[in-house]
């Protein structure tokens, strides 16, 4: 699955990287720790030069109250599942990010997280799939992120992985028919992801800060596991 996902280069790479303004209310404000329920910046298909904000979690459209909705949904299924019927046949989305992070159980003891980025990138992209959830009084855009299968890099540390998308499939992500899509959500094809361990500081989400980021020392491990 995927998270927790972060966002913090400087707007104007951001805009350059993928050629698209922020036009999001709130505007941009970098992002080292993004949960779920918080607000995603997205390029939707209907709209692939503007980067917004959305709602991490895609509500369902029967709900009858908004709810904090599906973060991930599998690649291999979506298109089955009533819940995403729309989004999959005309919503796709590019998720930028700095880096995933994701959670490491070694021999059934605590958990270690990791961050997963791209040296050569500060920016990538994940496939996504929007969509409007409406009430009586309120409309909520949201948007959930679409897993496959992990890569050889992914396999010793989860069972599934978010789609990145490699660059050159960007834009074919978003003006593809839905059987084109399907066919790109592979594993990460490419040799450029790392991953390295960081502090239970992103347990919290409340630590927003580029100190989450920071290579684990084991040394110091633990000690500032229960801090802020």
């Amino acid at each position: 699955m995927c998270g927790r996902n972060s966002l913090f280069i400087d707007q104007a790479d951001l805009e350059a990287r993928f050629d698209a303004e922020v036009v999001a209310d709130g505007g941009y404000t970098p992002r080292y720790n993004i949960a779920p329920g918080d607000d995603l910046h997205i390029i939707t298909n209907e709209a692939s030069d503007e980067i917004d904000a959305y709602h991490w979690g895609l509500i369902p459209f029967w709900a009858d109250e908004p709810e904090e909705g599906i973060i991930n949904a599998r690649s291999e299924t979506a298109d089955e599942k009533r819940v995403f019927e729309r989004a999959w046949e005309s919503r796709p989305c590019l998720v930028p990010s700095s880096g995933f992070y994701e959670w490491k159980s070694p021999n059934g003891g605590s958990k270690q997280p990791y961050r997963i980025h791209r040296e050569d990138d500060p920016a990538f992209a994940m496939a996504g799939l929007w969509d409007v959830w409406e009430g009586e009084d309120e409309a909520i855009s949201c948007v959930t992120i679409l897993t496959t299968e992990p890569n050889d890099l992914m396999n010793s540390i989860h069972d599934r992985m978010p789609v990145v998308l490699p660059r050159d499939a960007e834009s074919d992500w978003l003006a593809a028919d839905p059987d084109t899509r399907k066919e790109l959500c592979q594993p990460y094809p490419e040799d450029d992801l790392d991953a390295y361990e960081i502090s239970t500081r992103v347990n919290n989400p409340g630590n927003d800060d580029p100190q989450v980021i920071e290579p684990l020392d084991h040394e110091q491990s633990g000690l500032d596991e229960f801090s802020s």
